[in-house]
C-alpha cells in the first residue's frame, strides 16, 4: 500500500516533490514513564496520532501540510528516578529545532507547527529567539489543551491519567496494561502555598511527588472518551492549519 502523502516518513519523493508545501507540523513527545499501565513512548504516540489525523483532515479539505517524524525525546531533568527515562536538555532542543527550521526555509516551507505532547517541553523562548532570524512562521501547539477535557473527561488528571489513558486505550489498545493494574496516581503538592496555587513556578522532582509516576487517577478511562477528544482536537487543528495555509505573512494583524 502507498503511504500517505502527509505523512513525510512514508512519502516518496515524486510524492514530496509533487507540492508547494504551505504548512509542516513537527511531533515532539518525551521517553518516560506514565504509571504502570502506559507506555514510554505515551506522549510520543499521542503527538503523532493527533498530528496524523489532522494533517488528514486538512489535506482532504485541500490543505499542502506534510508530518515531519516526530522527535521522541523531552525535558525530563525532573523524572530520573524512574528507570531509562531519557533527557533531553532544553539547550539541545533549541539546537535540534533550529536545525529543523533552517531546512524547511531551504526548502520554502512558511509555516511550521511544534505539535508538543509533553509538559515538560516548553518552546516559547527558543521559539522567540529563532523567530528573529527566520521567515518561517513558528507555532507552539500543546496538544492536549485544544479540546473541552472537562467536557469530556471526570477527571482528566496531570500525567497518565484519565485523559492520557483514554486517549492511548484509543489509538494504542495493544500497548495498554489493565487498568487493574494501574496506580492510583496520587500527586503530592508542594507545601509552599505559592506554589501550589499556580502564581509561582518551580519544577518539580517527579520521584518526589508520585510513587507510581502517574499524577491523576485512570480509573474512569475509556477508548470512547479517548476517541471523543480526539475528535475535537483534529478538528480544531486542522482549522488552524488551514488557516495557517491561507496566511499572508506581511498581513498577520488585524486592522483594528
Amino acid at each position: 500500500m502507498p503511504g500517505r502523502p502527509y505523512i513525510l516518513k512514508e512519502a516518496v519523493l515524486p510524492q514530496a516533490g509533487a507540492h508547494s508545501w504551505q504548512v509542516a507540523v513537527l511531533p515532539w513527545g518525551a521517553t518516560e514513564a506514565h504509571n504502570l499501565h502506559l507506555p514510554y513512548g505515551t506522549d510520543t504516540f499521542q503527538a503523532e496520532h493527533v498530528a496524523a489525523e489532522s494533517a488528514r483532515k486538512a489535506w482532504e479539505a485541500g490543505t499542502h501540510v506534510t508530518v515531519l517524524p516526530a522527535v521522541p525525546f523531552g525535558v525530563n531533568a525532573q523524572q530520573m528516578a524512574f528507570p531509562l527515562t531519557v533527557n533531553m536538555n532544553p539547550s539541545t532542543q533549541a539546537l535540534v529545532l533550529e536545525d529543523i527550521v533552517e531546512s524547511l526555509a531551504a526548502h520554502g516551507v512558511p509555516n511550521l507547527v511544534i505539535l508538543n505532547g509533553h509538559g515538560g517541553n516548553d518552546f516559547r523562548q527558543m521559539v522567540r529567539e529563532l523567530q528573529a532570524r527566520t521567515e518561517v512562521f513558528l507555532t507552539v501547539v500543546n496538544w492536549w489543551t485544544v479540546g473541552d477535557a472537562n467536557s469530556t473527561f471526570d477527571e482528566p488528571g496531570d500525567h497518565a491519567g484519565e485523559l492520557e489513558t483514554s486517549v492511548m486505550q484509543h489509538i494504542h489498545p495493544d500497548l495498554v496494561r489493565p487498568l487493574s493494574e494501574a496506580g492510583p496516581g496520587n500527586g503530592r503538592s508542594f507545601r509552599v502555598r505559592a506554589l501550589r496555587e499556580g502564581w509561582a513556578w518551580a519544577p518539580r522532582d517527579w520521584g518526589q511527588v508520585t510513587d507510581d509516576s502517574g499524577v491523576g487517577n485512570p480509573a474512569r478511562a475509556t477508548a470512547d472518551r479517548g476517541a471523543a477528544y480526539l475528535a475535537q482536537v483534529s478538528d480544531r487543528l486542522s482549522g488552524f492549519f488551514e488557516e495557517l495555509a491561507a496566511l499572508d505573512p506581511d498581513d498577520l494583524y488585524t486592522s483594528d
